[in-house]
């Protein structure tokens, strides 16, 4: 379930970009372009904490979480 989540965060990031670059470009509207920029770095952290390994090598998605 959890790499099924991951997944479709990393591509409701891809989505914010395009859609930030549009209204920044297009529209005019800067603020809610940035807020959307706000919002895939927030996505882009999150997917880091759960995908890049710690210390000893594991990352907390490989791990079993019901311990």
């Amino acid at each position: 379930m959890l790499p099924t989540v991951l997944s479709l965060m990393v591509l409701t990031f891809f989505a914010l970009i395009l859609g930030a670059w549009y209204l920044w470009t297009r529209r005019g509207a800067r603020r809610q372009a940035v807020l959307m920029l706000v919002l895939a770095a927030v996505i882009a952290a999150n997917v880091a904490i759960w995908t890049v390994p710690d210390s000893d090598g594991t990352a907390p998605l490989g791990q079993d979480l019901r311990e």
